[in-house]
């Protein structure tokens, strides 16, 4: 089982590079994807989803970015996905929107293992230096 872990960088700082590239790829995702998409349809009731990378960026800050602090960081930003997205179906059930359901529960889901494995890799980081 430690065929797929080979493939990862071999230093800790390499590893660290590559588990913030991830998560910002993944914010800058999530940014690029309630811009010029929307998630939850037209208007700014895509907003609550601003509240992950908000949450992720408080505990990184807390935690001043050390790697276990960083998966924590992750691993509560992908929560906070989860909470918005069901807050966002909330919204689609209620308002009627013109985003399905499904949609809006599948990137949900998406965006919230992005932002989980952030946190995996960053707790490989944790792991390869103790």
């Amino acid at each position: 089982m430690s065929a797929p872990l080979s493939a990862l960088p071999a230093t800790p700082r390499a590893r660290y590079g590559l588990a913030a590239a991830v998560s910002l790829g993944t914010v800058l995702f999530l940014l690029l994807g309630i811009g010029a998409l929307g998630i939850v349809g037209d208007g700014d009731r895509d907003a609550v989803y601003l509240a992950a990378p908000a949450v992720g960026l408080l505990v990184a800050v807390a935690t001043r970015f050390r790697a276990g602090g960083m998966a924590l960081a992750l691993a509560a930003a992908a929560v906070t996905t989860l909470v918005a997205g069901a807050v966002a179906v909330g919204l689609v059930v209620a308002d009627e929107a013109s985003a399905s359901i499904g949609d809006v529960v599948m990137l949900t889901v998406m965006y919230a293992v992005l932002f989980g494995v952030a946190a995996w890799l960053f707790t490989l980081v944790s792991a390869s230096d103790a």
